[in-house]
């Protein structure tokens, strides 16, 4: 990876973390602003909108990280080859963990992203 590569990608995480930030909190996704990203990341408009086009691929992208880091720490648990008793421990604490890090309005947010009918 150059060094653009490399910025780019250093401002698409910093982008995904302040509005995970954003959203994880009482307000949650209707509460999301572009112009609060602007504000908290110290990032462009331009420059969040090159990356991500609209607020709701934005949001999809938060959410879609958030899954894929609980995924990836549950295939982890997997690959260990515990008991089937210890990995179901393992799995349950590793959900309560990724849980307890959140709003309940993220959750809410969420649940109410990935069940909605298209």
């Amino acid at each position: 990876m150059n060094g653009f590569e490399k910025r780019s990608e250093e401002k698409r995480k910093q982008i995904l973390a302040t509005t995970f930030s954003l959203m994880n909190s009482k307000k949650g996704t209707e509460g999301l602003t572009i112009d609060e990203v602007v504000k908290q990341s110290g990032i462009s408009k331009a420059t969040i909108f090159k990356y991500f086009d609209r607020k709701e691929n934005l949001i999809h992208q938060v959410f879609m990280q958030f899954m894929t880091d609980m995924a990836d720490s549950a295939k982890k648990i997997m690959a260990e080859e515990l008991p089937f008793e210890e990995t179901l421990i393992a799995m349950s604490q590793n959900k309560i963990r990724y849980l307890e890090r959140i709003e309940h309005q993220f959750y809410l947010d969420l649940m109410a992203y990935y069940t909605k009918k298209k």
